[in-house]
């Protein structure tokens, strides 16, 4: 009988394989898009997952901006930034930061949906979004991922 064939293995640092996904966010659904990437990052995709490790895979986000929000969102949604002065409160919609700085968008979605400790950090330095098509990853050799849920239809 194989002994190890009933033991629980852990990700350790030295056992964990990290790859580069590439993913195309034209036409996505913010929302949907930012819980796969958040899923990715995290590494819940691997046999191997371990909570208390960083196992999830390094992204690669492409055309943050020409991603989706359903609904009246664009006009409704507002994003809040403090200052730390008073009276330094600033309210944008979605709209206006999409035109200020897309990659925003997305980043701040797929950091929500990340746990907030010292690990949530660590794994959110794992992703990349970029406006247009290029990016300066191509020595990685990233591989394009399909979305689970594809929301262009």
């Amino acid at each position: 009988m194989d002994t190890l064939s009933y033991k629980t293995r852990y990700a350790t640092p030295a056992t964990i394989e990290k790859k580069w996904l590439v993913i195309d966010a034209e036409g996505q659904v913010l929302g949907r898009l930012a819980s796969q990437i958040a899923f990715l990052l995290r590494g819940k995709h691997k046999v191997n997952f371990t909570p208390s490790q960083d196992c999830g895979d390094y992204v690669i986000v492409l055309n943050a901006d020409k991603v989706r929000l359903t609904g009246e969102k664009w006009a409704k949604k507002e994003y809040m930034t403090y200052s730390g002065f008073p009276g330094g409160e600033s309210l944008y919609t979605a709209k206006e930061l999409l035109k200020r700085d897309p990659r925003r968008l997305v980043e701040g979605a797929v950091r929500r949906m990340l746990p907030k400790n010292i690990l949530g950090r660590q794994m959110y330095r794992n992703l990349r979004v970029y406006q247009g098509t290029e990016h300066e990853h191509q020595a990685q050799t990233p591989v394009p991922y399909q979305l689970k849920y594809d929301s262009k239809a």
